[in-house]
């Protein structure tokens, strides 16, 4: 089970798919999760697919075509069936094998990779969905206990000197590099992990929403497992 205390009313618990896409975001909360216990082993679906690069994008046929154990098998159902719950539903899931992903280092003093804790962005209502099968789990924040890089001082100050155009122009310049998406914890923040099966919706940045932006990011892969995920 989720364990609520930790995340500052941010978070409402369902028990299915319907409750998950449709129980509206209201006040603090910015995350809906599904709470759920998922049977097989998607270790051995790791194991059983070759990863040549640091990320590789797994689909239905591939995930048929896998010779696998019973509690294999039940897995690859989870993951299928997954899938099809979130294109019906109008999303475009993508089921993701991770080792790492690629660091940002073009600016050490404001690294705008996923590990960085972020908000995701549209033009549209919208929200970002996500479930770790296997491996090392994403974590969300508070909004409480992040602050906006770009209102820091000192990384403010070093993003003006990047940018070279007219005063009334640095907002939109932060907004076109997606400077202003970026959080850093607090001091004493306590980020939470989203945990292994459950399927989390995250509210975004988008122009008809009513709550702040889920403050969330990848988790540093330090067990060395591959990760198993679904994003969209």
């Amino acid at each position: 089970m989720i364990d609520l205390s930790l995340t500052e009313n941010q978070v409402q618990c369902v028990t299915n798919f319907n409750d998950l896409v449709n129980t509206p975001f209201r006040g603090k909360v910015n995350a809906t999760c599904w709470n759920r216990a998922l049977e097989g082993d998607f270790e051995e679906i790791v194991d059983k697919i070759e990863l040549v690069e640091n990320m590789a994008v797994i689909g239905a046929e591939e995930l048929h075509a896998l010779k696998l154990s019973d509690k294999g098998q039940l897995a690859r159902q989870t993951l299928l069936a997954d899938l099809k719950l979130l294109t019906d539903h109008g999303a475009s899931p993508i089921l993701n094998l991770i080792k790492h992903y690629e660091r940002d280092e073009s600016y050490a003093y404001f690294p705008t990779d996923v590990y960085s804790f972020h908000v995701d962005r549209a033009p549209i209502p919208g929200a970002t969905y996500l479930c770790t099968y296997y491996g090392e789990a994403s974590e969300i924040l508070p909004n409480a206990q992040g602050r906006q890089k770009i209102h820091i001082p000192e990384i403010r100050a070093e993003l003006k000197k990047l940018y070279d155009g007219a005063d009334d122009g640095f907002e939109s310049f932060l907004e076109e590099y997606f400077f202003d998406l970026h959080y850093q914890a607090i001091p004493g923040a306590k980020p939470y992990s989203l945990g292994i099966g459950h399927m989390w919706r995250l509210a975004i940045d988008h122009p008809d929403s009513d709550v702040s932006p889920c403050l969330h990011r990848a988790p540093m892969e330090t067990s060395g497992k591959t990760r198993l995920m679904m994003i969209c």
